[in-house]
């Protein structure tokens, strides 16, 4: 049964990982986007970055794993882009919610196709 039991929380604990490095990459990677004024200069910079994640794939040590991963988020926070492209409808982005008042003389009808007759 603790053989067992050792299996899973080695199982769950590499999902973990698996999963904050596929979120890792992902942010590097539109983060990456921000940095490169050019699509040519985004491919060569996401190719670079996807060596950087290659490069540590055999490891199979746990602990070894976590510290890389920690390492990697804190040189990624560290160099994020410090005014990221939003897209306007986007949330945070300039045409988010943006519903301006109607100009002076302009009137709303609220019951359209209902007019008197």
């Amino acid at each position: 049964m603790s053989k067992l039991m050792a299996s899973a929380s080695y199982l769950a604990r590499r999902a973990a990982q698996k999963e904050r490095v596929r979120i890792l990459y992902r942010q590097a990677l539109k983060d990456t986007l921000n940095w490169a004024v050019h699509r040519h200069l985004f491919y060569q910079d996401a190719s670079e970055l996807r060596e950087k994640f290659e490069a540590n794939k055999h490891v199979e040590d746990l602990d070894t794993i976590d510290r890389l991963i920690d390492e990697a988020e804190l040189a990624f926070n560290k160099m994020r882009h410090p005014d990221p492209y939003i897209v306007p409808w986007a949330p945070g982005g300039s045409k988010f919610t943006r519903n301006p008042e109607p100009p002076s003389g302009v009137e709303i009808v609220f019951d359209f196709g209902k007019e008197e007759k």
